[in-house]
C-alpha cells in the first residue's frame, strides 16, 4: 500500500475488515477495534513505525526488527513475542520458484489482545497471509486477536505439506533412476535433497516448541476454542516432521543404495579391464619371446612357423576366452 506496508486490517469483530492507510495506522487506538499490521521488516519506514509510533516495550521492537529467526515466543506482559517460519512462494503474477529455491522465512509477530503486528522481508512471499487477507475481505475471517494468531499459525503449516510432497515425489523418482539413469545427475540431486531436509527439520521442531508453548501460555484473549486450534496445528506439525523424517532417512538409503550402484559399476569396468589384459597377454609373452635379438630362435629358417605360432596364441586366446566367460568376467 505504501513504503514498507504490506497492509493494515482493522477487523469488525464479525469476520470482516476494513483497509487502514498508514496516516490511520499511526493514529489507530484501542479502542477503535482489533488490528492487523503487516509490514516489511528490512523496510525504513517499517522500522521507523514500529520504533516510534507502535508504543512497544524497546525489547519489543529489537526483536521484531532484527534479523534473528529461530522459532521462539517470548511473553512480555499481556502480549507474546512470536518468531515463526512460513514456506517461501512466489506472488499469484510471478512464475513458481525451483523446488531447490523454496525455504522456510521468518515472519516476525507481536500479538496482544487489540493488534496483531506481522513482518517479513520485503524479498519474501507468504501466501499463508494472503490467504487471510482473502478470508477478511469476503467476511470470513477471525473476529479476536487470538483467532487471528491461531489461523496465521495454522495456514504457516499448512503450506509446509506441499514441500514435503514434492520431496517425497522425488525421492522416488530418484528410486528409479538410481539403477538406469546417470549416477553424478542422481548425486546432485540427492546431495540437494538431503541438505533441504536438514535445513528443514533445523526450523520444524523449534516451530513445534513455540506452538506448544502459544497453547499453554495464559494469555486471556487467547480462548479454549484458540488452544484447540493450536493443539490440532502442533499435532499436524509432529506429523510433518514424522513425514520428513522418513524422507530424510529414505535419502540415507538411496545413497547407500548409490554408493552400491558404483562401486558394482567400477567392479564390472574393473573385471572387463583385467579380461581384455588377460586375452591379451599370450599374445604379448609370445611376441616378446620371438622378439629377442638372440640366437637360437626356433622357426627362423621354417616357412610354416609363423602360421604355427598364429595357431597357436589363436587356440591359448580362445581357450582364455572361454575361461573368462566361465567365470563370468565377459
Amino acid at each position: 500500500m505504501e513504503p514498507g506496508l504490506r497492509f493494515a486490517q482493522l477487523l469488525d469483530g464479525q469476520g470482516g475488515s476494513r483497509a487502514l492507510t498508514m496516516t490511520e495506522m499511526c493514529n489507530w487506538t484501542p479502542a477503535d477495534g482489533i488490528a492487523w499490521f503487516h509490514l516489511e521488516r528490512d523496510h525504513p519506514a517499517a522500522a521507523a513505525w514500529v520504533s516510534d509510533k507502535a508504543a512497544l516495550d524497546p525489547l519489543v521492537v529489537e526483536a521484531l526488527i532484527d534479523e534473528d529467526s529461530r522459532p521462539r515466543v517470548e511473553q512480555i506482559d499481556d502480549g507474546l513475542l512470536i518468531i515463526l517460519r512460513g514456506v517461501c512462494t512466489a506472488p499469484p503474477d510471478e512464475a513458481p520458484l525451483p523446488d531447490e529455491e523454496i525455504d522456510l522465512v521468518p515472519l516476525h509477530i507481536w500479538v496482544d489482545e487489540h493488534r496483531l503486528i506481522t513482518l517479513r522481508d520485503s524479498g519474501h512471499y507468504l501466501t499463508a497471509l494472503r490467504d487471510i487477507r482473502l478470508a477478511l475481505d469476503k467476511g470470513k475471517g477471525p473476529k479476536q486477536a487470538g483467532e487471528l494468531l491461531a489461523l496465521v499459525s495454522e495456514k504457516l503449516v499448512r503450506d509446509i505439506e506441499p514441500v514435503l510432497d514434492a520431496m517425497d515425489e522425488e525421492v522416488d523418482e530418484l528410486d528409479e533412476m538410481i539403477f538406469h539413469g546417470d549416477a553424478g545427475a542422481v548425486r546432485e540431486r540427492l546431495k540437494l535433497l538431503r541438505r533441504r531436509a536438514v535445513q528443514l527439520r533445523r526450523y520444524l521442531y523449534p516451530q513445534r516448541d513455540a506452538l506448544n508453548r502459544i497453547e499453554h501460555e495464559d494469555a486471556p484473549w487467547i480462548t479454549e476454542r484458540d488452544r484447540l486450534r493450536f493443539r490440532e496445528v502442533i499435532d499436524k506439525l509432529m506429523r510433518y516432521i514424522d513425514y520428513l523424517d522418513a524422507i530424510r532417512d529414505r535419502t540415507g538409503i538411496l545413497h547407500d543404495d548409490l554408493s552400491t550402484v558404483i562401486s558394482e559399476r567400477i567392479a564390472h569396468s574393473s573385471n572387463r579391464l583385467a579380461a581384455l589384459a588377460a586375452l591379451l597377454l599370450p599374445p604379448s609373452v609370445v611376441a616378446g619371446l620371438f622378439g629377442m635379438n638372440v640366437g637360437g630362435i626356433p622357426g627362423v629358417n621354417d616357412g610354416w612357423a609363423f602360421l604355427a605360432i598364429v595357431g597357436c596364441v589363436t587356440i591359448v586366446s580362445v581357450a582364455t576366452l572361454w575361461v573368462l566367460k566361465r567365470i563370468n568376467w565377459l
